[in-house]
């Protein structure tokens, strides 16, 4: 493994690993803001004891994701250290700001946890709402300084200076409104389903049912109104990238060559060498009109794009197929969701609509991990995308791979320490939390 391959390899090993703990702290706060709303509102007990369960859990998301979200501020300036200094003075501001709310977030979590019968009941219930506000803000910055990435905006880049640098521009970049939006909506899409599931798991074994159950719904419905809003956002999503990133859209739908009607490929096998895709369903015009709006509009192919200029067609495209039939998937459970709840009460009793949800547990982060390749990968070879090459940008350090296997094993340390104290969590529940609900 050489050293530019390393470098990318440990910074993609640390994205995905703390964008996981990301979504989990912009959505799990609201989640325990609900139940605690109805605790507040019912004095049902045992609303009470699924808030103090669930900001059990936040807290150990919170710390684990505060880790890991430091070692990447400092991955960017040891493993990209060119970028960080051109870079860095320019789109700042973002991360600035997002470190003030995280201590804003950190205050909150402090005194919700501890400010149980401390405080007044509906100040400590705000603190709660605090937690999940700063935190999906928190999100949202981290989004926007990513999406500078892929739409560079507040400076003038001159002789290979970057000059009259508006930081306000930076943030507001043309990108940032469709990622935060993208991303966000898939953030409560994967965390509903995953909670959701779990809560499932719980009741289909007859374990404290009354408690999982309630927990279920409300994990459920948040889960299953975003999977609904994905596709819409997504849409958004596609149309910005096919008018600002041609390379990008091309190499997701492994679009070889600019056409009118160009169809929407579903699935494939991308054969790079002789520039076409085997095994595909083709829906004729369906790409123009996701990229253009308009089903007899030209969409550029990868025949206008210099090969240098050429993301990785293969892995784009898998990682862009994956996202959506993993998002379709989600949204035809949440369709039968809703049918449930509205047309046939007696869905909500059996147990195939609740395996379908434990089933589904997985797929809105591996949908997330799916879309955030499609995000880096699509916009190679640039780190800053039609300014700065990636290769330009790495630290000249050597031994970067010894690095690498370093963190791999500090990262797969956390991922099962923290599986272990989430599985502890859940055994507690009926001594701590459910004791009256068997």
């Amino acid at each position: 493994m050489n050293d530019f391959i390393a470098a990318r390899s440990q910074m993609a090993l640390s994205l995905g690993f703390h964008i996981i703990f990301s979504c989990i702290g912009m959505v799990m706060p609201f989640f325990m803001a609900v139940s605690h709303y109805l605790y507040l509102k019912t004095n049902d007990v045992s609303y009470k004891n699924i808030t103090k369960a669930w900001s059990k859990g936040v807290a150990i998301f919170f710390a684990v994701g505060a880790v890991s979200g430091t070692v990447l501020s400092f991955e960017l300036g040891l493993l990209w250290p060119k970028f960080m200094e051109h870079a860095g003075p320019i789109f700042g501001m973002p991360f600035s700001l997002e470190g003030t709310a995280f201590f804003i977030e950190a205050i909150a979590l402090g005194f919700f946890l501890y400010g149980w019968d401390r405080f007044n009941k509906w100040f400590h219930w705000f603190t709660g709402v605090i937690v999940g506000v700063s935190g999906l803000l928190s999100g949202v910055l981290v989004v926007a300084a990513n999406a500078w990435m892929n739409t560079p905006a507040g400076f003038d880049y001159v002789d290979g200076k970057y000059i009259n640098i508006d930081p306000l521009a930076a943030m507001f970049n043309d990108a940032w409104f469709s990622q935060a939006l993208h991303m966000s909506i898939a953030a409560f899409a994967a965390t509903g389903f995953a909670v959701a599931g779990i809560h499932a798991l719980m009741i289909l074994r007859k374990q404290n049912v009354a408690f999982h159950a309630k927990s279920f719904k409300i994990a459920a419905v948040f889960g299953t109104i975003a999977a609904v809003m994905q596709p819409l956002s997504g849409d958004i999503s596609a149309k910005f990238v096919g008018k600002s990133q041609p390379a990008k859209l091309a190499a997701m739908e492994a679009h070889f060559h600019t056409e009118k009607s160009a169809p929407l490929i579903i699935g494939g096998i991308p054969d790079v060498k002789n520039q076409k895709v085997d095994y595909a369903i083709k829906i004729p015009g369906a790409l123009s009109f996701m990229a253009k709006g308009n089903f007899k509009a030209e969409v550029t192919g990868l025949d206008q794009i210099p090969k240098e200029n050429q993301p990785p067609i293969a892995i784009t495209h898998y990682a862009f197929q994956i996202m959506v039939a993993l998002g379709m998937i989600m949204m035809g459970i949440a369709f039968a969701y809703f049918i449930a709840l509205f047309k046939k009460k007696s869905w909500l009793k059996q147990q195939w609509l609740l395996k379908l949800f434990v089933l589904a547990t997985p797929l809105g982060f591996i949908a997330v991990e799916a879309g955030w390749v499609v995000t880096e990968v699509g916009r190679q070879p640039w780190i800053i995308n039609g300014v700065m090459r990636t290769k330009d940008a790495v630290t000249p350090m050597p031994g970067i791979q010894y690095s690498f296997y370093l963190f791999s094993a500090v990262y797969f340390s956390l991922a099962v320490i923290v599986v272990f104290m989430l599985y502890r969590q859940i055994k507690m529940v009926p001594q701590l939390y459910d004791k009256t609900n068997p």
